[in-house]
């Protein structure tokens, strides 16, 4: 993966042979909408990635299309060199890429312990369902407290622990996460987190995760991307993204030199509206 930014124009990751998953030029419409617009990236064998940005910037429709839950108009999607692109849903998860969707979507009738179990029918090969319960146990022990309790029941924190639980019963290579931290506290999200790095850790499991908390992203990644529109905007190791100045002040809530110069002079009201109108001009350059 490249680590290398390019200025104000949208980043295009390098072709990368190793990568567990490369995604090249995507496009994907809703009707007479484009969702997405062109975008590449790669997913490293045993790597954690994030993909940020805003509310519509695409990254669900990102995950879905990678996942078969959506058609690309464009574009290619290969995972271990193998076209996935356009396929049925359950075709791509037995290939080895499983998802988790936004908001969670667990079976809120059924036990904690048969949602876990759905996710093996998701499997390439049967067997040991035993003890990827009891690791999955050991990383969520709220799950196993409440192993025969109705999914429904659960606080949000913890159906996001199940949501995560049942996709690693289907022993993926690839984790796709849609916003882990929907809805939940900060300490939750915090733990969430800790759990997905110990799982990348441990299993050596490449993760793709998108989640509009840049900062609990950054901190917990190895490279990401922003999206914007669309479109890939920046792209690099988060160390790199979280020392650039328009990350810092787009997505970290960092506030710029000028401002607290201009501030510390007393004119703190003037400042701002300028500060204001600098970062919206820098950010319609960025995009």
């Amino acid at each position: 993966m490249s680590g290398n930014m390019n200025g104000n124009m949208g980043v295009a990751a390098q072709m990368d042979s190793s990568a567990l998953l490369t995604v090249r030029n995507l496009e994907t419409w809703y009707g007479p909408v484009s969702a997405i617009k062109g975008i590449s990236l790669d997913v490293p064998e045993a790597g954690l990635v994030a993909v940020l940005g805003a509310n519509g910037a695409g990254k669900t429709t990102l995950l879905n299309t990678i996942a078969g839950v959506v058609d690309p108009f464009k574009g290619a999607v290969e995972f271990r060199g193998e076209a996935i692109q356009g396929r049925d849903p359950d075709w791509v998860a037995r290939r080895g890429v499983v998802l988790v969707p936004e908001g969670r979507q667990v079976f809120p009738f059924l036990t904690v312990r048969e949602n876990l179990m759905m996710g093996t029918f998701a499997r390439a090969v049967g067997g040991g369902s035993g003890e990827d319960l009891e690791r999955i146990y050991g990383w969520f022990p709220r799950l196993r407290e409440r192993m025969d309790q109705h999914a429904g029941l659960l606080s949000g924190g913890e159906q996001q622990m199940l949501a995560i639980g049942r996709a690693l019963m289907a022993r993926p290579a690839l984790l796709l996460l849609d916003e882990p931290s929907l809805g939940l506290s900060p300490l939750l999200t915090h733990e969430i987190f800790a759990i997905v790095k110990r799982i990348n850790a441990e299993l050596g499991m490449a993760i793709l995760v998108v989640e509009q908390n840049a900062a609990i992203a950054l901190a917990n990644a190895q490279w990401g991307y922003i999206l914007e529109l669309g479109r890939v905007v920046a792209a690099g190791s988060c160390a790199e993204l979280m020392a650039k100045d328009d990350v810092k002040e787009f997505y970290l809530g960092g506030g710029g030199e000028g401002f607290a110069s201009r501030s510390g002079e007393g004119g703190a009201a003037r400042g701002l509206a300028e500060d204001r109108r600098q970062r919206w001009k820098r950010r319609k350059t960025w995009r």
